[in-house]
């Protein structure tokens, strides 16, 4: 089996302050991986630099796939839900019931007049917290790549939506590759290896 994500010796810095020093990580495809922290530990910045958000300034970093992120600062686009879901895209129209289906996004849909034609509004201010994270991991499922990370992906959700959710999800993603950030280590039941980040270094 080969890596989907090889990290070697990354480190970086914003300025004077560095908060990832020397990460070294290999995740295997299909390995579902977790990583908690306390908040600037350096996991979103580690998240950033997997997804290609920001540019590697020491070590080396190599993902072999396409990935799908969901982030806990997301924003709407002030479009449809469809529009917000496909970006564009030609997406089929089963992945795109799928992707709805798995995000947990039908009941609503089905009360709203104009279901996935639904106007979002300016930064998605149409739509509640929760429901903006699941338009955004409904995104994600339709987007179909092999490495899916989520950032703090259900921190808008109550606990019971939140597991209703991981679970429709974790049916889903199969032979996927999937990083979780969360606060919480409960809430990476899922995983099959937990690492811990505390002040830029990397704990298994």
């Amino acid at each position: 089996m080969k890596d989907a994500i090889t990290i070697r010796n990354l480190t970086h810095a914003y300025g004077e302050k560095t908060v990832l020093k020397g990460i070294n990580l290999c995740i295997p495809e299909g390995q579902k991986v977790g990583i908690v922290g306390e908040s600037g530990s350096g996991k979103s910045t580690l998240i950033k630099l997997i997804a290609g958000l920001y540019r590697v300034q020491n070590g080396e970093l190599t993902v072999n796939g396409d990935t799908a992120v969901v982030m806990q600062s997301l924003s709407l686009f002030p479009l449809t839900i469809r529009e917000n879901i496909t970006c564009g895209h030609n997406i089929p129209e089963e992945r795109i019931a799928l992707a709805v289906k798995t995000a947990q996004l039908e009941d609503w849909l089905s009360t709203l007049p104009d279901g996935l034609e639904t106007f979002t509004g300016e930064r998605g201010g149409q739509v509640s917290g929760g429901q903006a994270q699941r338009i955004s991991i409904a995104r994600a499922i339709a987007k179909d790549a092999p490495i899916l990370i989520l950032d703090e992906a259900t921190s808008a959700l109550d606990v019971k939506t939140a597991d209703r959710l991981m679970t429709s999800l974790s049916a889903w993603w199969k032979d996927r590759t999937v990083i979780t950030i969360a606060h919480r280590p409960e809430a990476l039941s899922y995983c099959d290896v937990i690492y811990r980040l505390e002040d830029g270094v990397l704990h298994e």
